[in-house]
């Protein structure tokens, strides 16, 4: 089996090069940040509460379905690809109806 374990500093050409053809941004913090200037613009002066966990929600299920992908479905190595123990993997999969 391959060892699939890479330092973020290792893989930021490779992130890169998929932000700035898949998504037209250069880094995750500037897809974010548009992200969050387009939802700003819609709202149109609104008001908006619980943006925190929004953005949250928004970002760690596909998050977590991702890893889980890249694993197989192997909660262990997807808790430690997270930096996570797989007791707060497993409690964030059955927030997300993951399990």
């Amino acid at each position: 089996m391959a060892d699939d374990r890479h330092s973020a500093a290792e893989l930021v050409p490779a992130r890169r090069t998929l932000l700035d053809t898949e998504l037209g941004c250069s880094s995750l913090a500037e897809c974010v940040t548009g992200a969050l200037a387009r939802y700003f613009a819609l709202l149109d002066g609104q008001h908006t509460t619980d943006l925190y966990a929004l953005v949250l929600r928004e970002v760690e299920a596909p998050l977590f379905r991702a890893v889980l992908a890249h694993t197989g479905g192997n909660q262990c190595r997807a808790a430690e690809m997270l930096g996570l123990n797989r007791g707060t993997l497993r409690k964030k999969m059955k927030q997300y109806d993951l399990l």
